[in-house]
């Protein structure tokens, strides 16, 4: 049989069981507000950082909640610490003691990164 110009990818889904939570679970002892999210966006829209680097808050709370450390610190130290994304949360979310918990985080397990 000839080819087609077809093949059978292998799956895209995620499985959240075998993620490593560990970084949510730090947060959540020092930050317990982080369990208020619920993704509306308003920090993003309200962020300075956004219009020159991309930094994105919700979905940096989206990849830790789901597990996935990788590259996260890259992307927070695109936070300018500013402050607004704090102002604006609906919910009252610490977004700022998040960051620090999150900076403190990856200092403590410097060695998972120095593996990736």
């Amino acid at each position: 049989m000839g080819k087609f110009g077809f093949a059978i990818s292998k799956g895209s889904q995620i499985d959240y069981d075998k993620n490593d939570h560990s970084l949510y679970h730090y947060i959540k002892i020092n930050e317990p507000s982080i369990q208020l999210c619920i993704g509306c966006g308003g920090c993003t829209a309200s962020c300075t950082s956004v219009n020159y680097t991309h930094f994105n808050f919700r979905k940096l709370q989206l990849l830790i909640s789901r597990g996935e450390k990788i590259n996260i610190d890259q992307e927070i130290s695109k936070c300018m610490l500013c402050g607004k994304c704090k102002l604006v949360c609906p919910r009252g979310v610490n977004t700022r003691n998040i960051i620090f918990s999150i900076k403190r985080w990856i200092m403590e397990n410097r060695s998972f990164y120095e593996q990736t």
